[in-house]
């Protein structure tokens, strides 16, 4: 009982490193266009084959956890995330750079399936999301504190990715071995519960949302950096700290939601939340100096990690082994994506605040959805719980002859006698 009270903080350190490459998205791919010879287009576009490759990996591992084992996974994703994102870091050749940013994506998303995998089995899904939200959170801050500080070079933020892949691997060591699901009770379990997707129409419905919903986060957070140095006129010493002030707040909002629990139910953190971010889109996108662009940015950054923990509890509740908040997260990882490029070529046709109306009136669009699945969800009976079915083998014990001799009191006195102590149990 005590293990399912414990704080699993491997899998908040799982979970704080796989997001760690889309919270540091912007320096990025900022700093891939300043140090590179890419246009803005490109370097949004390597951006996107990062977390393309990241949603890859998701979609294709998220039944496969219990087979390949937890801790060879998260070892695997680690080790891709160290070599990739470190040969990005330490080369200027593009075809490497975008080599190693798709190989580093991969162990992004392989880190981030087994984290949410393990999430979605735990007795409160969203507390544990929260601590590995606040994980995030607070060392993308530091890093954005740090990194305009290292001097110019489009290798800081992708060797600080790498670092702290190596740095978490010890934490694997308490994650379950796939040795264990060889076992003649894991297999059975295994065969008992390879049951169809529950709540399937739920799922996609939500998976299709939450899509579009990283993608209008993402096409701001891409360009984010753009906007504050170019629209702004901010320096990237100032366009970094206000990234830190933000990401700081974001702590106090998931404190806040953690603090909060299920007392609100799902539905209304997700659709008015949903709403404040896509005013908070609007303001960031149109800033022209530091005062609207912190507040747009701050805002933005102390609902988003909310809401977010909100969505990952509602798709770790549709299926308890975890398959639907592995896919409704790699649908985020795609939408996230495509972020970067999409911010991109709108900024590029519309200019930033035409771009920041479109994806707040896309956000309202998808708000209804999300709604939708989480009134219809928050009532609903818990699923059931999967418990292994362990055949136990017997031998036949044949019975003695003199039971079948003779029935009657003195026989049924006899049994009594020999066992003076069944009347007390």
């Amino acid at each position: 009982m005590s293990a399912r009270t414990t704080t699993p903080w491997p899998l908040v350190a799982l979970f704080t490193a796989g997001y760690l490459a889309p919270y540091l998205l912007p320096t990025t791919v900022g700093r891939l266009s300043a140090g590179l010879p890419l246009s803005a287009t490109e370097a949004g576009s390597i951006g996107s084959a990062l977390l393309l490759s990241s949603a890859t990996a998701g979609f294709l591992l998220a039944s496969r956890v219990d087979r390949f084992g937890p801790r060879r996974l998260a070892r695997t994703g680690l080790l891709l995330a160290a070599v990739g994102y470190g040969t990005a870091a330490f080369t200027t050749t593009i075809p490497l750079v975008v080599l190693g940013a798709i190989v580093g994506g991969l162990g992004s998303g392989t880190i981030t399936t087994v984290a949410a995998t393990g999430i979605a089995g735990q007795r409160d899904p969203h507390r544990t999301t929260t601590l590995g939200l606040l994980g995030v959170s607070a060392l993308a801050g530091a890093l954005y504190l740090t990194i305009p500080h290292l001097g110019p070079g489009h290798g800081h933020p992708l060797t600080a990715i790498a670092v702290t892949a190596l740095l978490l691997l010890p934490a694997t060591r308490h994650l379950p071995t796939s040795e264990a699901l060889h076992t003649p009770a894991a297999r059975t379990l295994r065969t008992t519960t390879a049951t169809p997707l529950p709540h399937r129409r739920a799922g996609l419905v939500l998976a299709a949302a939450m899509l579009c919903w990283s993608l209008a986060q993402n096409s701001l957070w891409g360009v984010s950096g753009r906007i504050g140095l170019r629209q702004a006129g901010l320096t990237e010493v100032t366009v970094g700290a206000v990234f830190a002030m933000a990401l700081g707040a974001g702590l106090l909002g998931v404190i806040g939601a953690g603090a909060l629990g299920q007392r609100l139910g799902r539905a209304l953190p997700i659709g008015a939340g949903t709403a404040l971010i896509a005013g908070c889109i609007a303001l960031s996108s149109a800033a022209t100096d530091l005062a609207s662009f912190a507040t747009g940015e701050i805002a933005w950054n102390t609902v988003y990690p909310v809401v977010l923990s909100y969505v990952i509890g509602l798709a770790a509740s549709l299926d308890q082994r975890g398959r639907w908040a592995v896919l409704v997260g790699s649908a985020s990882s795609l939408g996230t994506a495509c972020g970067p490029l999409a911010g991109s070529l709108l900024s590029a046709r519309v200019g930033y605040p035409g771009m920041g109306v479109i994806l707040a009136l896309g956000l309202l669009l998808i708000t209804v959805p999300m709604t939708t699945v989480a009134l219809r969800t928050r009532r609903g009976t818990p699923l059931p719980q999967e418990y292994p079915v362990v055949e136990i083998a017997l031998d036949a014990v044949p019975a003695p002859r003199t039971a079948y001799d003779m029935a009657g009191p003195r026989q049924a006195a006899a049994g009594a006698a020999a066992t003076p102590g069944s009347a007390t149990r």
